[in-house]
């Protein structure tokens, strides 16, 4: 099993804390996003995705994460993190989709590139997109895990989907300085997963490609 992954992607950090969850060995792939060696013609030939993360399974090639951690559950289901009871199911996936598709998309490195190199905007404008979009995002998971959400991690004892996507993007909004303080649960479930081996093992300074950020 290969994965191509870059360690500041949050879509590749969801996928290498499920294969940490189910202690699945990988090879390790780094692509440098950065550098868009995303969009180089080999590796679109490989993902046409053109992005991060691609996991290559013998003959399975996938390119989303979400449809990587599907698959993963349905081939190697121990443990489960897309759970099997369809009310389960759904609240599982009412909070990993709150975070993909409604936090992730609009604040990630394409759309901030984009904001600076081609409309234009400031420094500053461009974090304060980034906070107002962390802070509604993360005000609505937050509202869905106090209403429905248990125990340590997002929902209940073990880990599922939505904490595979809940640590990346908090992780993300720290580092680009946002305050997180106000969602109280939302933090509670990271801090928790920050103790547990496979996500340390996942984090993105553990990582083989991992490069410090410049000092000033």
């Amino acid at each position: 099993m290969e994965l191509y992954s870059f360690f500041n992607s949050s879509t590749s950090y969801r996928v290498r804390i499920a294969l940490a969850l189910k202690g699945l060995a990988y090879e390790y792939r780094g692509v440098n996003i950065r550098t868009l060696e995303h969009r180089a013609a080999d590796y679109v030939a490989k993902n046409p995705s053109a992005n991060v993360p691609l996991l290559v399974d013998g003959e399975v090639r996938l390119g989303q994460s979400l449809a990587i951690i599907d698959y993963l559950d349905a081939t190697y289901p121990t443990p489960r993190l897309i759970p099997e009871d369809k009310m389960q199911r759904a609240r599982v996936l009412e909070v990993s989709l709150a975070i993909s598709c409604d936090i992730h998309p609009i604040n990630n490195l394409r759309i901030l590139k984009y904001l600076t190199d081609v409309i234009g905007v400031t420094e500053d404008q461009k974090k304060a997109w980034y906070d107002h979009w962390i802070q509604d995002g993360l005000a609505a998971v937050e509202r869905l895990l106090q209403a429905h959400g248990s125990g340590p991690y997002c929902f209940g004892d073990a880990p599922t989907l939505a904490d595979c996507c809940l640590v990346p993007q908090v992780g993300n909004a720290q580092r680009m300085g946002c305050d997180t303080s106000a969602y109280e649960r939302v933090m509670a479930v990271y801090e928790h997963c920050q103790k547990q081996p496979a996500f340390q093992q996942a984090a993105p300074g553990r990582q083989p490609d991992y490069s410090p950020p410049p000092t000033r």
